[in-house]
């Protein structure tokens, strides 16, 4: 069996998620090829049986390359059996405004994509403030203090629950 595991990333803890789940799959004896979506031009789907897209949910959207991506490729992304990692902050918590919102953004991608992915699964993402510039550092500081206190200013943090998401690559894949 051949897998792609795609990934679009904006600070880098999805690209971690992604060589995890490369990882964990290959493990297991699968063909796997990790890829960022912005490598992913002329990328021939029928090369793979199977895929995982991963992307990362920042100030309401996903990356656009993924949105594109997904997009152009919809009828083949549907044909075969297809996880997405929907990687995000808000999905650490269990505030249920977050998870509204996480719901209501998940749901607008999928609609502007035309994909259907066979599973969804939202993943914790990490505050990476080592990969952040002087603003977006303090923006996140400023939700890190509401959402999460025990964030040390300036500390990245990682919320990714790895245990749960081998279970979900390996519940999928199986």
């Amino acid at each position: 069996m051949r897998i792609l595991v795609l990934y679009a990333t904006t600070d880098g803890q999805t690209r971690k998620i992604a060589r995890h789940v490369m990882t964990v799959l290959s493990g297991i004896g699968l063909g796997v090829e990790l890829l960022n979506v912005t490598e992913a031009e002329g990328l021939d789907l029928s090369r793979y049986d199977r895929a995982v897209l991963a992307g990362s949910l920042h100030a309401g959207g996903y990356q656009p390359a993924l949105a594109g991506f997904a997009k152009a490729h919809a009828a083949a992304l549907n044909a075969m059996p297809t996880l997405f990692l929907a990687v995000s902050l808000s999905a650490a918590g269990d505030d249920v405004q977050d998870w509204q919102g996480l719901n209501d953004c998940l749901q607008r991608f999928l609609a502007e994509t035309g994909w259907t992915p066979g599973y969804i699964e939202h993943v914790a993402g990490a505050f990476r403030f080592s990969e952040y510039g002087y603003f977006r550092a303090w923006a996140m500081r400023r939700i890190a203090a509401v959402k999460d206190p025990a964030v040390q200013a300036g500390q990245d943090k990682e919320y990714t629950d790895w245990a749960a998401l081998d279970r979900v690559v390996l519940g999928w894949v199986a």
